[in-house]
């Protein structure tokens, strides 16, 4: 929960712009600034005061404790142009929130953390448990002092500023090592343990063999990412209170999938009893992995049978792959989704006129694999590639990377060995759109008039069923110096449905500096104005020409009525 606290009706104003856009993440304080201050502070994950940083300062001073626990707090100022995070920067998330705050009010977010500010992801930031000398690794990180990463297995990092030997280290393990002097471990979620358990096993008895198993193999409770059991003990009390109290999900599969899984210790007792000869094993290995800790049964003090079995699998680590798209062109049309992926890849792959419009926003350290025009396979193969090696790879097209860019060749490469996530963009046809008015108010559709990889037999059939059925047409790839002739022949399909005053909105490089946009008909058009980096829009029988904007109604009122009226 954000606590929100103010002073005055300028703060309150803004407060309550806050408490609108997050209803379910915010509480308002109300009352003296002080107590409010306070209350907020012992209640909430986060404050965010409109208030003088400096008043903020005396405020919470005495009720600082440590970074690791404390809230993180920002501060906005009267006339609402900062965002400053003040207090818990990357424990308690303030920095963050400030990026939130600031792109929410207007306001320009202040962070004054050293990693922040030059790029660098703070080492407690990762989402992994760490442990060791955070400040003086960060702190040779910032100097561009040779800092080596020693990884146990590949695991999909951010960009560091990392070499293979170095005074300082950052290790990345799922072992019980303790860290030594000038070196960072880093826990990756990489253990899964699969339970058993008979009905009514104590939560201590489940946890404490969980704990044992994992000590006597020398593997940290911290890289446990997951308990895994079968769904007939879904809700057994034991097995959910020890993964509530490991402060990890509780995964349960059926029966018959359990029962799919080779094991090396399967047992006629969970076969009669739930249906399946594994319970512990096979949940832990469903998934694949290496098993580290073959089924192990709990000891009973009392001397009476073991109520609880576990095992532990060691998973791979799952390459990630981010297809981006970049938008039209605009920063401000890159979404904060995309600029999140950017930063957040240790790979980047892209065309390279794409890379620099993008490589400010990168991380130090970030491995470029940029190419020229017509790799669009080749590019897509290396970023698979890269992700199977257990990298984050971001790999970027323009406008949305699912219309005619890299999505679909990446996606035909990937197999369900990587973690792939789409990153919507805004494509061409929508910002030509916004720039003509609103044409693609009612049904519409795109077609790429290049023939480079579909037979024209294919896009004309396509051209014919948009014109019979009446609707919108987005080209994209109109015209290029060798392909001249494809745009005369679809506009004449077009116009043996539609009149020649039928609205054509012509848009060049939308959305960046010299972007140019007009509006003609089909008429009138003259393909040879039209190039590669043109979206041409032809409307449908009934868009309009609105005040020099073209408008496609969203039904057909407009038409019914004008031909009523004649």
């Amino acid at each position: 929960m954000i606590g929100l606290i103010s002073a005055t009706s300028a703060g309150a104003a803004a407060r309550d712009r806050l408490a609108a856009a997050w209803p379910e993440r915010t509480r308002v304080y109300e009352g003296p600034v002080g107590d409010a201050v306070r209350a907020a502070f012992a209640e909430c994950e986060q404050l965010v005061c409109f208030l003088a940083t400096g008043a903020v300062v005396r405020l919470v001073a005495p009720l600082l404790g440590d970074k690791s626990s404390d809230p993180g707090v920002v501060c906005v100022d009267e006339g609402g142009r900062f965002a400053v995070s003040l207090v818990g920067g990357h424990g308690g998330g303030a920095n963050e929130l400030a990026r939130e705050v600031g792109e929410l009010l207007s306001a320009e977010p202040v962070v004054t953390t050293a990693t922040d500010a030059v790029g660098l992801p703070g080492l407690d930031t990762l989402g992994f448990p760490v442990e060791g000398d955070v400040a003086a690794v960060s702190r040779a990180l910032l100097d561009g002092e040779p800092v080596a990463l020693k990884a146990d297995f590949p695991w999909p990092l951010p960009a560091l500023k990392v070499t293979e030997e170095g005074e300082y280290r950052v290790r990345l393990t799922d072992r019980l090592v303790t860290a030594t002097e000038r070196e960072v471990v880093l826990r990756p979620p990489s253990l899964v343990v699969g339970v058993g358990a008979s009905k009514g096993a104590p939560v201590d008895e489940v946890l404490g063999l969980i704990e044992g198993a994992l000590r006597d193999a020398g593997l940290s409770a911290a890289s446990v990412a997951e308990l895994a059991t079968v769904d007939a003990k879904s809700e057994e009390t034991g097995i959910v209170g020890a993964a509530q109290r490991l402060g990890v999900p509780l995964v349960t599969y059926s029966a018959g999938e359990l029962a799919s899984v080779e094991v090396p210790n399967p047992s006629d007792a969970p076969l009669a009893a739930v249906g399946t000869p594994s319970v512990a094993e096979a949940a832990a290995l469903v998934r694949g992995g290496e098993l580290l800790v073959p089924k192990r049964k709990s000891e009973r003090a009392d001397g009476l049978p073991a109520m609880a079995t576990c095992a532990v699998v060691r998973r791979p680590a799952r390459g990630r792959l981010a297809v981006v798209g970049l938008g039209p062109g605009a920063r401000d049309l890159l979404t904060p989704r995309a600029k999140a992926e950017l930063r957040r890849a240790s790979v980047l792959v892209g065309l390279d006129q794409y890379v620099d419009q993008i490589r400010d926003l990168l991380r130090p350290g970030t491995r470029i694999l940029e190419s020229g025009l017509g790799a669009e396979e080749e590019r897509a193969r290396t970023a698979v590639a890269e992700a199977r090696q257990g990298q984050a790879v971001a790999l970027i097209g323009s406008g949305d990377a699912g219309v005619y860019a890299m999505a679909s060749p990446a996606l035909a490469e990937a197999s369900d060995d990587i973690d792939v996530i789409g990153v919507p963009g805004v494509t061409a046809a929508l910002a030509a759109a916004a720039l003509l008015g609103a044409p693609l108010g009612h049904d519409h559709v795109s077609i790429s008039l290049s023939d480079l990889h579909t037979p024209w037999e294919v896009i004309e059939r396509r051209v014919r069923a948009a014109a019979e059925a009446d609707i919108v047409v987005t080209f994209y790839n109109p015209r290029s110096r060798g392909r001249d002739w494809q745009l005369p022949k679809a506009l004449a399909i077009l116009a043996g449905h539609r009149e020649p005053t039928t609205p054509v909105g012509v848009v060049r490089n939308a959305s960046r500096p010299d972007e140019s946009s007009r509006l003609t008909s089909l008429g009138s058009l003259d393909p040879a104005t039209v190039d590669m980096m043109t979206v041409v829009t032809v409307g449908n029988t009934a868009t309009r020409d609105i005040a020099g904007r073209m408008v496609t109604p969203r039904g057909y009122r407009w038409q019914t009525a004008e031909e009523g009226a004649r």
